[in-house]
């Protein structure tokens, strides 16, 4: 998957700017909307849904082990929570003190469970929205380390039985899963097991590797689309891990402003130093490509089979911004929407004073 970076950026050069940033006019509204919108699931799902344990198994990562388990805990057992209020203040107090110097030194970017101590190093298995991560603080430095399986298929269980890092090996126990879509207002991804009694098995060595010394292990930049081999992937002068927009070089033009307008907001909160937290957007515009964030961000191809494999089956995209729609007759107005999971907003925008404008035409709030 290394050369999946370069494939990113040919696969985006094949169609014009025109095609990859614009929608014709002629379009009608309704399908316009709802062709953009449906980028965010439909390739994910028709994907993700093909998978039986077999497929899993054959497609798995190379550095990946699988053991079958005599016993286990089942993924039933692991996954019910309790619904008490009373007990889940207790243990998110519980949680909040063990968790402590993780919590500070990660600047709570993942969720933690499985802390463990040899020597002077400290591990803890993460989470967060794009997938699972093992951190460690090692001489008071945290890093953190992507395991590459998606959460699609794979089920890490909250409670292990044994220690996760032995022997030169990070070794978790789980299930094999399948995604269950739950229909309502919004649509919500649930997971049955296809499989209990796994334990996934990683050589720490294989996993820990990063080529380019950027601070990504190689697992993450294949499976976002990265360049492992080179610490600068856009070749802008800033390292990725410093980088905000590691993928692409920042530029500056009225449609690239109109795009950084248009991205979720989190008002105060500085995210630019959270080196793990990401927003992952759809699309193949060169415009939404160039922004410069004030967080973290990366992109993924609209089409399929320019994905990477982890994001062909993994929907790690909570956001996104749509094409831009012409006006026929006014040359500085467009129409635009962007949509997160609460809800989508239609805009029309207009470039007038070298400023834009714009003003909300409708959407929808769940």
């Amino acid at each position: 998957m290394r050369y999946l970076f370069f494939l990113l950026l040919i696969v985006s050069c094949s169609k014009s700017m025109e095609e990859r940033c614009f929608i014709s006019s002629d379009n009608i509204w309704t399908k316009y909307f709802k062709n953009d919108e449906d980028l965010n699931n439909d390739n994910y799902y028709a994907y993700a849904q093909k998978y039986d344990v077999k497929k899993i198994i054959a497609e798995k990562p190379d550095y990946l082990q699988i053991i079958n388990l005599n016993k286990f805990r089942s993924f039933k057992k692991d996954s019910i929570i309790s619904k008490s209020e009373e007990i889940t203040e207790k243990k998110w107090k519980e949680y909040s003190s063990e968790f402590k110097i993780f919590n500070d030194k990660f600047s709570e970017q993942f969720s933690f469970s499985n802390q463990q101590k040899i020597g002077n190093i400290m591990y803890a298995f993460g989470r967060n929205q794009l997938g699972f991560w093992l951190c460690k603080i090692e001489n008071e430095k945290p890093s953190a380390y992507f395991l590459g399986l998606s959460f699609s298929h794979y089920y890490i269980n909250k409670v292990q039985e044994k220690p996760i890092v032995n022997h030169g090996f990070l070794e978790l126990e789980g299930s094999f899963v399948k995604i269950v879509e739950i229909p309502g207002l919004p649509i919500y991804d649930d997971y049955s097991a296809i499989e209990d009694g796994k334990l996934f098995k990683i050589k720490l060595e294989d996993l820990v590797k990063d080529s380019d010394n950027d601070g990504y292990n190689d697992i993450f930049e294949n499976c976002f689309g990265l360049n492992p081999n080179n610490k600068d992937s856009d070749n802008d002068g800033i390292d990725d891990f410093k980088d905000l927009n590691p993928m692409f070089k920042s530029e500056k033009n009225k449609f690239i402003q109109l795009y950084e307008m248009l991205l979720p907001d989190y008002g105060y909160e500085n995210l630019s130093n959270k080196n793990y937290y990401f927003e992952i957007f759809i699309s193949d515009c060169d415009y939404f490509h160039q922004i410069n964030p004030k967080y973290h961000v990366l992109f993924s191809p609209e089409d399929s089979k320019s994905k990477t494999d982890y994001l062909k089956v993994t929907d790690v995209s909570s956001h996104g911004i749509g094409k831009i729609k012409r006006n026929k007759n006014n040359p500085n107005l467009f129409y635009i929407k962007n949509w997160g999971n609460s809800g989508m907003t239609h805009y029309s925008a207009e470039y007038k004073n070298g400023k834009w404008i714009l003003e909300i035409g409708g959407g929808y709030i769940i």
